[in-house]
């Protein structure tokens, strides 16, 4: 029972894999905005010193849910094999309404459970993480 990791998604920012397989289930480590390659985070803007000052939340909205398909497809899984969704918000106040709109536009047709929680923090400035559960056919 091996982990999956890919270079189409960012790269974990601890000792783990991007997901794993158990039986026809497949776990997603927690899936951040930062795009795979360079790490950077869509939307944020920086101050001189390098302080994070404002964030764009559709745009992280945007490339969580990238991240996690290239997950899903570099493990053998679909969008609509997703099957539980949580969603961890930094601003649940600020920011639920743009990501319950940008979530309606990713989950038209097979809509898995979901979880919405608003955090105070995450371990780098992300506004937004999901964790997601797949069920897949059994190979």
């Amino acid at each position: 029972m091996n982990g999956i990791v890919t270079d189409t998604a960012p790269k974990a920012v601890g000792a783990y894999p991007h997901a794993r397989r158990v039986g026809n289930l497949l776990f997603l480590s927690g899936v951040g905005p930062r795009r795979p390659g360079d790490n950077s985070i869509p939307g944020n803007v920086h101050d001189e010193q390098g302080h994070l000052v404002s964030y764009d939340i559709e745009a992280q909205c945007r490339q969580v849910f990238a991240n996690v398909r290239a997950v899903l497809e570099a493990s053998g899984a679909r969008w609509e094999d997703l099957v539980d969704v949580i969603v961890f918000l930094t601003d649940m106040q600020r920011d639920f309404a743009t990501y319950n709109r940008v979530y309606a536009e990713f989950f038209t047709t097979a809509q898995p459970c979901r979880t919405t929680l608003g955090i105070t923090a995450l371990p780098t400035p992300i506004a937004i993480e999901l964790k997601c559960i797949a069920a897949i056919a059994e190979t």
